[in-house]
């Protein structure tokens, strides 16, 4: 009990910070440039400009993010996990509060260096939630869903609507603007995939003389299974077992490590996964 609360304790520090990270960057970073990134902040804030510019009403940051995040909430309530959607409520809620409420610090006026930075940072912000095993919120919430649910990419599908945010903006307030966000997001991205490997999948073919000691070590530490194969090394003319298994981009450092302690002669041949169909263990959320 008391290691959970410890590390209940941790995830709400991480989606704390991660929250004003992304807070301070919508302030400092995104309005300043005028951007609109993808996602649920991004239509919050290009629907802050659209009654701002066309009906004269300033509209608070946060009654626009938390509206458009009540049904991806309640969703993820049901389906995902209900401590991981309380923590990704604080974070949206946390998000949304300091970003009508912090004073913004431009650093830079420069439309280029904002787009670039700014993704960047807004990569960093989310991050920090997804490792405090939350999220975001928004377009989050459903790409989980999916993933987990349904074993679906709809990333595709979520491009798709950031592009119709940016169609919007482009036509209402200018296509640099919408260039630009483009870039933003392009960084943002490239960051958010290198950082952060969960939903990201490895292939394993390991060549062992151990193949019982190599697949005890994957299983005990990923709960993954594997496949043996027998087989002719035909250099040694000897007869070889191939381990096969696939398992998380963020697990492939401690398999290969353990891998490496059942069988330090063991040739490992490692891959990246694009489309998996079939029974994956994923850690569930809580």
């Amino acid at each position: 009990m008391k290691n959970e609360r410890l590390r209940d304790v941790k995830r709400l520090a991480l989606v704390c910070l991660g929250a004003a990270v992304m807070a301070m960057n919508i302030k400092s970073f995104v309005r300043v440039g005028g951007l609109y990134p993808g996602g649920f902040n991004g239509l919050t804030l290009l629907l802050q400009s659209i009654f701002s510019r066309f009906a004269g009403v300033e509209l608070p940051f946060t009654l626009i993010n938390l509206l458009l995040n009540s049904v991806p909430i309640v969703i993820s309530f049901l389906f995902i996990g209900k401590k991981f959607t309380l923590f990704s409520c604080a974070a949206i809620v946390l998000t949304s509060v300091l970003t009508d409420t912090l004073p913004g610090y431009p650093l830079t006026n420069d439309p280029l260096l904002i787009s670039v930075f700014g993704g960047i940072i807004n990569a960093l912000g989310i991050s920090l939630c997804l490792f405090a095993e939350a999220t975001s919120g928004g377009t989050d919430f459903i790409a989980i869903f999916m993933a987990e649910r349904y074993n679906r990419d709809v990333w595709n599908f979520i491009f798709a609507g950031n592009v119709v945010i940016l169609m919007t903006a482009g036509l209402l307030f200018g296509w640099d603007k919408a260039l630009y966000s483009i870039i933003f997001q392009f960084a943002s991205t490239q960051v958010l995939g290198t950082v952060y490997k969960r939903y990201q999948k490895r292939t394993l073919f390991i060549i062992t003389d151990q193949p019982e000691a190599v697949y005890k070590e994957i299983m005990e530490n990923t709960h993954h299974g594997a496949t043996l194969f027998r087989g002719t090394g035909l250099y040694e003319q000897k007869e070889r077992a191939m381990v096969y298994s696939v398992v998380s981009a963020d697990e492939i450092k401690r398999v290969l490590s353990r891998v490496r302690a059942a069988d330090s002669h063991a040739f490992i041949n490692c891959l990246k996964t694009d489309s998996l169909a079939g029974r994956f263990y994923r850690k569930p959320n809580d």
